[in-house]
């Protein structure tokens, strides 16, 4: 595991211009299955990171800036233009988070990669929009790993077909909320990982009804805490297992104190998906400090619900 920190340190940390790799040359280490081993608690970053101000949702400069400060994952959406392009972008519609208006679908890639992005406090940035294969081209020089939330009506297999021309499959994660959808995913690319959609055990069943490997599958439990028994199957069938803080459990964090990042991880989250990546990091670096009161903290919980 020790092992697997510092890789993941080494590929993500220092995500600064001067260290990049040159086009063309992804990073070799580690792989997403290692990266998504059971047991290994790392942060997963919410539209990219979307609550600093001066950098909004689903743009790389964003994505930079969160990696500039801890290891993340990036989780990004994925929707698609009048012309059929593939473009970074939440909503529906243009007004939140750009300049423009009106809805994604009656525009071309060319016009809404002209606008700028608008940080979560309503202010415009410098940014454009992204791409997919842009975000993916710099997901591969970087070694940085995207889950991709393809939006409704984005057909799966464009997003594949961009990932194969990349060649980005290290690099790509997507995201499925029924095991039909990962069941079409893994169909067309049995080599991806899925994030899949599953808040009990009926619904992990269904997605082994499907055909679908546990090793293909890291699962998604909600945004609270799902039932022991969940995280217990999950992971005997070496499936991580991410819960999303985004919402709730974040604004319990920023009123309680960080330490419930640590209670989830103890009783069995592997991931935290959250809009605070960069504090709730830093409440996972600090478990790494065995003289700290966060790591006490944790050795008593360990204990606790050991029990």
């Amino acid at each position: 595991m020790f092992r697997l920190l510092i890789l993941f340190v080494a590929v993500l940390a220092g995500c600064q211009p001067a260290t990049l790799p040159q086009a063309g040359q992804p990073a070799q280490e580690p792989s997403l299955h290692e990266l998504l081993e059971p047991g290994y608690p790392l942060v997963s970053a919410h539209r990219g990171g979307r609550r600093y101000e001066g950098f909004p949702e689903n743009a790389i400069e964003t994505f930079e800036y969160v990696l500039s400060q801890t290891p993340a994952i990036i989780e990004c959406d994925v929707s698609m233009t009048a012309d059929s392009g593939l473009i970074l972008m939440h909503d529906n519609t243009l007004d939140r988070t750009t300049t423009g208006n009106g809805r994604v679908s009656d525009y071309t890639l060319a016009q809404i990669s002209q606008l700028y992005l608008v940080d979560d406090y309503g202010s415009a940035s410098a940014f454009h929009p992204p791409t997919l294969p842009q975000t993916l081209d710099w997901a591969q020089r970087t070694g940085a790993v995207l889950t991709l939330d393809i939006k409704q009506g984005v057909p799966f297999h464009m997003v594949i077909r961009q990932i194969d021309s990349l060649q980005a499959h290290r690099n790509a994660v997507l995201i499925a909320y029924s095991a039909e959808a990962a069941s079409t995913i893994y169909n067309l690319d049995s080599t991806l990982m899925i994030s899949a959609g599953i808040r009990t055990t009926e619904a992990l069943q269904r997605y082994l009804d499907a055909g679908i490997p546990p090793s293909s599958l890291t699962a998604f439990v909600g945004v609270s805490e799902p039932p022991a028994e969940l995280y217990k199957a999950l992971h005997k069938l070496g499936i991580s297992c991410m819960i999303g803080t985004m919402g709730n459990l974040d604004n319990k964090a920023i009123a309680l104190g960080d330490t419930l990042y640590h209670e989830l991880v103890v009783r069995g989250a592997d991931f935290i998906a959250t809009d605070r990546p960069i504090e709730a990091s830093a409440a996972m670096r600090a478990l790494q400090e065995p003289a700290s009161p966060a790591h006490q903290f944790w050795q008593k919980l360990s204990r606790r619900f050991a029990q």
